[in-house]
């Protein structure tokens, strides 16, 4: 299963020479993973984004965000199975 899962952005970051390759961090329900933000250039720090497969491929409200991750987490180990073991927390 390939869910879209939001998480709120906590860093944004991008290469000097390269602004348009931005990436950051995202934390979903206390997990954090690398994403990358090419897709989303308007977001920033505090921003609520729907990633799947490691890329950001929207934005969308914080109300939005917490019910569909209510949705998520009402499937058994979904939130889990998205986004890898506790191992790989940034």
């Amino acid at each position: 299963m390939c869910l879209g899962i939001p998480g709120r952005i906590v860093e944004v970051s991008a290469p000097d020479d390269r602004p348009d390759l931005r990436t950051g961090v995202v934390d979903f329900d206390g997990i954090r993973r690398a994403v990358c933000l090419v897709y989303t250039p308007e977001a920033e720090v505090g921003d609520y984004v729907i990633v799947h497969v490691g890329v950001a491929i929207s934005r969308v409200d914080e109300a939005e965000a917490a019910r569909t991750l209510a949705v998520i987490r009402a499937i058994p180990d979904a939130l889990a199975a998205e986004l890898g073991p506790d191992g790989a927390r940034l």
